[in-house]
C-alpha cells in the first residue's frame, strides 16, 4: 500500500514539472529569493524562517512555515539563495511547494533543489546548512509575501 502511495506521489510530481516545463511562459518574469528555514523533528518536523524576494528592484518581505512527516531526528538552519521563475507578480510566489528528502547532516553541508508551487513558480536554490539532523520524508513548504 505504501509503495502504491509513493509511486502515486511521484508520478503526481513528475507530471506536475512536466506540465511546468511546457506551460507557456509568456509575459512570465523572474527575480531573486534569499530566505533562512530552520527545521526541527523527531518522526513529525517543522519548519519555519522568513526571507526576502526581490522582483522589479523592489524587495518583498516573505514568512516560510512547513511540515515534515518520515524519519526525521535532529536539527538544521539552512540559508537559501536563488532564482524564482515564471512568475508575473511577487504573489505568484506565495504557496505550497513539496518535496521529498533523504539526507544526513553534521556540522556544514550544502544543498540544491528546485521546487514548483500551484502558480506555476519556480525555485532554483541553493543553500549551506548547519545542525546534526538525519532525515528520509515528506516536506511542505509553505511561502507567503507579506
Amino acid at each position: 500500500m505504501r509503495a502504491a502511495s509513493a509511486f502515486r506521489s511521484s508520478l503526481i510530481a513528475l507530471l506536475t514539472l512536466i506540465g511546468v516545463a511546457f506551460a507557456p511562459a509568456a509575459y512570465a518574469d523572474s527575480g531573486s529569493i534569499s530566505f533562512r528555514v530552520v527545521k526541527a523533528g523527531f518522526v513529525i518536523g517543522g519548519s519555519a524562517g522568513s526571507g526576502v524576494l526581490y522582483f522589479h528592484g523592489r524587495a518583498y518581505p516573505l514568512d516560510i512555515g512547513g511540515l515534515s512527516y518520515g524519519f526525521t531526528f535532529g536539527a538544521s538552519e539552512t540559508r537559501f539563495h536563488g532564482v524564482v521563475s515564471n512568475i508575473r507578480r511577487p504573489s505568484d510566489v506565495s504557496g505550497v511547494y513539496a518535496a521529498g528528502n533523504v539526507g544526513a547532516a553534521v556540522g556544514r553541508g550544502a544543498q540544491a533543489i528546485v521546487l514548483t508551487n500551484q502558480n506555476a513558480a519556480v525555485l532554483r536554490l541553493t543553500g549551506n546548512s548547519v545542525g546534526a539532523i538525519v532525515s528520509a520524508d515528506l516536506n511542505g513548504l509553505v511561502i507567503t509575501v507579506k
